[in-house]
């Protein structure tokens, strides 16, 4: 009997085990970072069986807190967080809900080029040749451009007409996902403008760039990369914005991810309304020409003493763009991705200028000159990319290939009429001007990991672009409706660039001591060609060119690790500067007669060294960050004020802005900058940038030297107040600075932004205020020899934008995660 009661038993208990192999169990647990405390939010916790192979995962909240659920058996289970050490739970036989020990996980220290310094709501990684800044959590953005987003990164200011400077320095370079592309406008910052911020993942400021990237750009390099998730199976965002003025977009990120390929989208539309406005009070003196022939000197008066002109820019902005990828996965190692990016823009643009001309004090003449633009923009690219993981050991081959093209048709129509003393319709100008870029890009890395702390690289690029520029000017004869082609400004400009790099650089960590060493060698060819003799007769310049360069450009970076949170960095890098096709085309610019800007097809490039000491030191809830910088530029670019010599029909001196090559420019400069956060429910992040300038040269027998002192500080609070609502505000102020000869005051800005989350979290309501009080707005002062200019300028007015996120299968602003050195399988080739 005892046997069948034993049989019985036996038959109960592998029914109740069958029962709970097929059920699954709860394991929790929670993940801190090691020294602070701190819960690191979206950490990874992957179960792995005995075959080795990962059964489930998840990751952690904003507490630092997991639940997952998993079917009972004996794992290995494996706790990663971006730059932090990996740790695992060896053999754990989970038969039961468990709750696993809190695990805390270290900054990977022993990493060659990386220290992470993390904070509630703000991600910055320290890295030995760059400064990553995670903007997913800027509230500030919703409804923004990537310009506008870049404007809120510490180092970083976007003036009022978009240009980019990096620590005061306008010449930076900027990469989309580390390859020069299409998406950024061929180095133009105008597509900028057009992009949303939502597509944006993270911004790598890269102050001393080492061997592996371009050696273009002496400010140093901003390296736009595009979100991609990792997440396996379909998840998304979808963000809705309105605005005033107007301002309608809506963008789409989907993402769908398996085993064996990885779908990624960003699609967006636009229609905007940018109104901006510009003032211009010159004085004219009179002036000596000299006869080249004779040798004689006449006097000439100019037939206005002052010149005002009051400017209003309607600007329609409506396009849309889309970038859609595949990333195959051949082997467990190796990995095929294609993608394709699209950008459709038509826009509308008028500008009207009242000018006021005076004589003796009291206004003679007043004139309204509208000009009407239109244009038609259509932007693609094609990228290949191959990673192959050689081996375990970190062992790695890339190889890319990328075409881009850009279209452009700006169509533009100018009347003008004097409306006092007496209406008279003056003769009216017709632009048509067509602009045709393309560029290919062929790039191949090689990693080769050496021991535990070594490692060495090398690789290939080759980068070439070509713009081709049809200018055609028909000016009308009288007011009689007949128009005829100006030959002395119409013409067909075409300018390559041709760039071979070759790169290689060593890496090695000795106790605390790390250091990266790099050598690049690029060859450049630059080569321009004019089909109109009459601009070379008129301006003198040699406007067929075929002009070639090769230079070396070293890089050494540096760290020393005096503690654990605490080190020093040391980086040296040589870098060129070579002049972009709209400051080589001789042709002027049209919207205003008198006051114009024209390129220097003499430009060369420029060269400068550049040294980079910083400081990182990390505090349970302070992070502090500082840097002391030096460069000296050769042949350093500068935009001059001239008057040409010429004057408008009707008697207006014609003054022109040239980029000219000047002997020397040095920068000295210090950074600060801070992460603070006090308590759960505030953090603060805050930065402060100095910079002295000292420029000598001269250009038409005119000393253009100058020295400059000038800074620009920024702070950003973020606050949790009740009912779940944050409240960001972000203020920046720059301070007043000048050149030879003009003289810029200060600007100081705040933006606004309020949110909430809702539907349980899926989704966020966001206010956003820009340019809260509509005081972007650049005034400078301009004291030439023959002139003097007061002016004014705002690109867009203040702007309020409702924006609107919804996440389907997607935790809040989640990050980018997978392993340690996670950046090549986002999509970022550093060649």
């Amino acid at each position: 009997m005892k046997y069948y009661l034993l049989a019985l038993c036996l038959l109960v208990s592998s029914l109740i085990s069958a029962q709970q192999s097929d059920r699954e169990i709860t394991v929790k647990g929670k993940i801190i970072e090691q020294g602070t405390d701190f819960p690191l939010e979206y950490a990874t916790v992957s179960f792995i069986d005995q075959q080795g192979k990962t059964v489930t995962g998840g990751i952690t909240d904003l507490d630092g807190n997991y639940s997952i659920d998993v079917a009972p058996g004996r794992y290995t289970v494996q706790f990663e967080f971006i730059s932090y050490k990996t740790k695992q739970l060896t053999n754990q036989n989970l038969t039961k809900n468990t709750t696993l020990p809190t695990m805390t996980l270290a900054l990977d220290a022993s990493s060659l080029d990386e220290v992470v310094v993390r904070a509630e709501t703000t991600e910055v990684q320290i890295r030995l040749d760059k400064k990553v800044y995670n903007i997913g959590k800027d509230l500030t953005v919703g409804g923004a451009t990537v310009s506008d987003a870049l404007n809120n990164v510490p180092s970083v200011t976007v003036d009022v007409d978009g240009a980019i400077a990096l620590r005061g320095n306008d010449n930076v370079r900027i990469l989309i996902n580390g390859k020069p592309s299409a998406i950024a406008g061929f180095g133009s910052t105008d597509a900028l403008r057009q992009l949303p911020a939502d597509a944006i993942e993270r911004v790598e400021v890269i102050t001393s760039p080492s061997a592996r990237y371009d050696a273009e750009g002496t400010a140093g390099i901003l390296n736009i990369i595009l979100k991609k998730e990792k997440t396996l199976g379909l998840n998304g965002s979808i963000t809705t914005s309105i605005g005033v003025p107007t301002n309608s977009t809506a963008t789409a990120n989907i993402n769908l991810r398996t085993d064996k390929f990885n779908i990624f989208n960003t699609t967006g539309i636009r229609y905007r309304d940018a109104p901006g406005n510009a003032f211009f009070d010159n004085t004219y003196f009179p002036y000596d020409r000299i006869n080249p022939e004779t040798g004689e000197t006449t006097t000439i008066q100019p037939e206005f003493g002052r010149v005002v002109e009051d400017r209003r820019y309607d600007r329609l902005d409506q396009g849309f763009n889309t970038n859609l990828g595949i990333e195959y996965f051949l082997t467990e190692k190796s990995s095929l991705t294609a993608s394709a990016f699209l950008r459709l823009g038509d826009d509308t643009d008028v500008t009207t200028n009242n000018t006021s001309n005076f004589q003796n004090g009291s206004v003679a003449e007043q004139i309204t000159r509208t000009e009407t633009e239109s244009e038609d923009d259509t932007s693609y690219q094609f990228s290949l990319n191959y990673v192959n993981n050689l081996d375990d050991n970190g062992q790695k081959l890339t190889a890319d290939f990328q075409l881009a093209r850009d279209r452009e048709t700006q169509l533009s129509f100018i009347d003008e009429r004097t409306t006092f003393p007496a209406t008279v319709v003056l003769p009216a100008e017709d632009i048509r001007n067509k602009e045709n870029q393309k560029e290919y890009l062929a790039q191949a890395d090689y990693i080769l990991p050496i021991g535990e702390e070594a490692q060495f690289e090398a690789g290939y690029r080759g980068n070439f672009e070509s713009t081709e520029t049809d200018y055609l000017l028909l000016e009308e004869d009288g007011v009689s409706g007949n128009f005829i082609r100006n030959d002395s400004l119409s013409n067909i400009f075409t300018y390559d660039e041709n760039v071979h790099a070759f790169y290689s650089q060593y890496g090695n960590k000795l106790g605390k001591f790390s250091f990266l060493l790099g050598l690049r060698l690029e060859h450049t060819q630059l080569k321009g060609q004019v089909e109109a003799a009459d601009i070379a007769a008129n301006n003198g310049f040699d406007l067929d060119f075929d002009r070639k360069y090769t230079g070396l450009f070293p890089t050494v970076n540096l760290t020393y690790e005096l503690k654990e949170n605490e080190n020093i960095t040391l980086g040296y890098n040589r870098r060129i500067n070579r002049p972009r096709n709209w400051f080589i085309n001789p042709f002027p610019s049209r919207s205003s007669e008198a006051n114009v800007f024209q390129g220097n097809p003499e430009l060369d490039p420029a060269y400068s060294n550049a040294f980079d000491l910083g400081y990182l030191r990390r505090w349970k809830k302070l992070t502090f960050t500082s840097s002391v910088y030096y460069q000296h530029e050769t042949d350093a670019f500068e935009r001059v004020q001239e008057s040409t010599g010429q004057i408008t029909s009707n008697g207006v001196p014609i003054i022109r802005t040239i980029p000219i090559n000047l002997s020397t420019n040095d920068r000295y400069g210090f950074e600060l900058g801070i992460l603070y956060n006090p308590a759960k429910w505030l953090q603060l992040n805050g930065s402060f940038n100095y910079f002295f300038f000292k420029t000598e040269g001269f250009f038409n027998n005119i000393d253009y030297g100058a020295e400059n002192t000038s800074y620009f500080s920024r702070l950003s609070s973020k606050i949790k107040l009740p009912w779940e609502i944050d409240w960001q505000t972000n203020g920046f102020y720059r301070g007043p600075s000048n050149n030879a000869q003009t003289e810029n005051e200060a600007i100081l800005s705040v933006d606004m932004a309020m949110s909430k989350d809702i539907i349980d979290g899926d989704a966020t309501l966001a206010l956003n205020v820009s340019d809260l009080f509509n005081s972007r707005i650049r005034r400078s002062f301009t004291n030439a020899e023959t002139f003097t200019s007061d002016n004014e300028f705002q690109w867009r007015q203040r702007l309020v934008s409702l924006t609107f996120t919804y996440r389907f299968n997607q935790q809040k602003q989640r990050q980018q995660r997978g392993n340690r050195d996670g950046g090549e399988d986002d999509g970022e080739f550093e060649g």
